[in-house]
């Protein structure tokens, strides 16, 4: 799973580099795409559930699941890449928003608040700690800072398949299980965050989810391992990986 993660990574390393104004998003799904054969792995994504290409492509108010199109990314846009691989039937998992040019200060708020929120709750990924401290740790840094967290959309366990329990909200749920972390458990944890409404609409093409009151929206995610003395974060260069 590291070395599924690893690959995960090195290939959102190429589709950030690529990103500017005047680029059309169906450009990254040809990177990802590539990035696949050379590195001989799977795209994870690529006909999971029916879902067409091998990367999520969302812009601006397009929270999750967005298809690679001929739109053209445009200065001051916001772009989110969610990527997973399949290396010797491991599964890795990973996201990340990009500035497009300058972004307003605003936008730029957000992608640091969105991303601070997947930190703290990975700072909580600990064995003995419960399931509900890494959701408590993500709503309290994105809501404290006057953004909204996603519900319709969570994180979750991975390993041989792509979605595997535990689900991972990125709120405290009521109901949510006091699920004990235990070393050798995979996360894949992923906050979602709007700058208004935490409400979505899922278009007609099926997949892509967009905030409902068409306010910018963020996503991070990290596939996160359990050790016995903390966690490892298995989509990072490895020394910059483990705590």
């Amino acid at each position: 799973m590291r070395e599924a993660n690893q690959l995960g990574c090195r290939i959102l390393d190429e589709l950030e580099k690529a990103v500017a104004p005047g680029v059309k998003t169906m450009f990254f799904e040809e990177i990802a795409r590539e990035c696949c054969r050379e590195m001989k792995v799977r795209p994870a994504f690529l006909g999971y559930m029916g879902y067409p290409f091998a990367l999520c492509c969302s812009v601006n108010e397009e929270v999750v699941h967005g298809f690679p199109s001929e739109r053209i990314l445009k200065e001051g846009d916001i772009v989110s890449f969610d990527m997973g691989v399949v290396f010797e039937g491991f599964y890795s998992d990973s996201a990340r928003t990009v500035a497009v040019g300058k972004i307003s200060p605003e936008a730029r708020r957000l992608l640091d608040v969105t991303r601070a929120s997947l930190e703290a709750g990975i700072a909580a990924v600990k064995p003995g700690k419960f399931l509900k401290d890494v959701s408590a740790a993500v709503q309290q840094v994105a809501e404290s800072a006057g953004f909204s967290v996603v519900r319709r959309f969570v994180g979750h366990g991975i390993g041989r398949n792509m979605h595997e329990k535990p689900e991972i909200p990125n709120f405290v749920a009521p109901g949510l299980p006091e699920l004990v972390l235990q070393p050798g458990m995979v996360l894949a944890i992923e906050p979602m965050v709007s700058a208004g409404t935490y409400e979505v609409d899922i278009l007609a093409d099926g997949w892509t989810a967009v905030t409902r009151d068409k306010s910018l929206a963020a996503h991070y995610e990290h596939s996160v391992a359990v050790t016995h003395d903390g966690h490892e974060i298995l989509s990072l260069p490895p020394e910059a990986a483990i705590a």
